[in-house]
């Protein structure tokens, strides 16, 4: 037993000890570094010296010690002679280092990691454009809103995902979440509300936040948010936008059948909201499936990024908008974005006109459907509006956890897997899920091993 009571006693870090399991130490690094990698402890915060952290949990001194060595080697926390054990300040650098496969303790099962090894072909399009002789009029200023003919490449590639836009009406950004960005700070205000599923993209979330922007929680079903409650809510505030994830909706997996897009559109237009749709699961979508953007041509701005279908490092995005947006998102393009990287988008559209970006997709969708197959291995999909090809799936807790808890022991058994409370926007943690990528293992043994770890942990 520990000589000292803690019961009462100030630690900047204090691990549940119900978490720990053999061996010890990195049982204790994990945790460790679950705490820094999420933010719960902040960059230069010191941490309780060894000996007082080994008396706390009731081990060896050289346990802790171990422990905080694995820590420092991944450049999560660092030592001055005299002073302590302290975070390190740089926690990119640290994020970085963790997720470099020599330092990884656990399986990934927790970002979603689009399958990029299959970027054979985006390297060999990259060498292409390295012999051609136009290379350097790519890295000028000119063309904000992408090249005309990068613009038509865009256009081509909605086209394939039904949704038939002039190349006026389009911009190349760069990535999704920049787009987001343009159109919160162009089209929004301060105290706007916007609609969205009560689980929904976190990296909205937390920009809807940065620029003061209140996200309304709409209700659902197995087919995605209520048409009927969008209706009511609606009614009874004023709403400016709806933000929707129709393909593969971020974290829940449910795909909106036609039906529900045409009742949603049929609410966007008689209360006459701003609809972002973010269709970067397009690819993985039924080929019949219109955007809900094809029904509102008057009120909608819609986000295909190729981060998850093409190239995550090319961090491109073809962004189309309706004629009443142009003047207002062009003005932001201008003053915000200045100009997408133009080398990046010769990328894209090398891949989408030699026929390559439809190789990758098909390479993509069979890698999905087999890891699907041996996730049902483990555990059924409850909901059959579930998207059968989804790169991540949703599973309920029949237990109750702290917001971290499930996380952190998981992390603990070596599986890193997000809790449902990163992307619920109201405040009701009656149900609680996890969110599990099925394409950050790095092959089908990685996830089986993920899969079986997981299987136990749920009761």
């Amino acid at each position: 037993m520990p000589v000292n009571s803690f019961e009462n006693y100030p630690m900047s870090w204090k691990p549940n000890k119900k978490q720990l399991t053999p061996p010890l130490y990195r049982s204790i690094a994990s945790l460790l570094e679950y705490d820094i990698l999420n933010g719960y402890l902040a960059p230069n915060t010191k941490l309780p010296p060894q000996r007082e952290l080994a008396d706390y949990l009731d081990i060896n001194l050289s346990t802790v010690t171990r422990a905080f060595k694995i820590c420092e080697v991944k450049g999560l926390i660092y030592a001055v002679t005299g002073r302590g054990t302290f975070v390190t300040p740089n926690v990119r650098n640290a994020i970085f280092m963790a997720d470099s496969d020599e330092n990884k303790n656990s399986i990934e099962m927790g970002i979603i990691n689009p399958l990029d090894h299959t970027n054979t072909l985006v390297t060999q399009a990259v060498k292409n454009i390295a012999e051609k002789d136009y290379l350097e009029s790519l890295l000028d200023y000119r063309h904000p809103l992408g090249m005309p003919y990068h613009r038509m490449a865009a256009k081509k590639w909605m086209q394939r995902f039904n949704l038939e836009v002039p190349i006026e009406n389009i911009a190349i950004t760069s990535g999704g979440q920049n787009s987001f960005t343009l159109v919160l700070t162009t089209l929004f205000h301060p105290g706007d509300k916007i609609a969205v599923d009560t689980y929904t993209y976190p990296n909205f979330i937390e920009l809807a936040k940065f620029l003061n922007i209140q996200l309304i929680p709409i209700d659902g079903d197995e087919s995605g948010m209520l048409p009927e409650r969008l209706d009511a809510v609606c009614s009874t505030n004023k709403l400016q936008g709806i933000y929707l994830i129709p393909s593969c909706h971020n974290p829940t997996a449910i795909t909106m059948n036609m039906n529900r897009r045409k009742e949603i559109a049929q609410i966007i237009n008689k209360h006459g909201l701003i609809l972002i749709e973010d269709d970067v699961y397009s690819f993985l979508a039924p080929q019949d499936c219109l955007p809900i953007s094809h029904y509102v041509p008057d009120k909608f701005v819609y986000i295909l990024s190729i981060a998850k279908s093409l190239s995550s490092g090319m961090r491109v995005a073809f962004t189309a908008f309706a004629n009443p947006f142009a003047e207002k998102i062009t003005y932001g393009i201008f003053n915000v974005n200045v100009k997408t990287s133009a080398l990046n988008a010769e990328v894209i559209t090398e891949l989408i006109n030699s026929g390559a970006a439809d190789q990758l997709i098909k390479e993509k969708r069979e890698i999905s459907k087999e890891r699907n197959q041996l996730f049902q291995r483990y555990f059924q999909m409850g909901n059959p509006s579930e998207n059968p090809l989804s790169f991540f799936r949703w599973l309920p807790l029949r237990k109750e956890w702290g917001l971290k808890s499930f996380e952190e022991h998981a992390l603990t058994q070596g599986i890193h897997v997000y809790h449902s409370h990163r992307f619920l926007v109201k405040k009701d943690e009656s149900l609680q899920f996890i969110r599990i990528s099925l394409t950050s293992p790095k092959d089908a043994n990685e996830l089986d091993k993920g899969l079986r770890i997981l299987k136990k942990l749920l009761p």
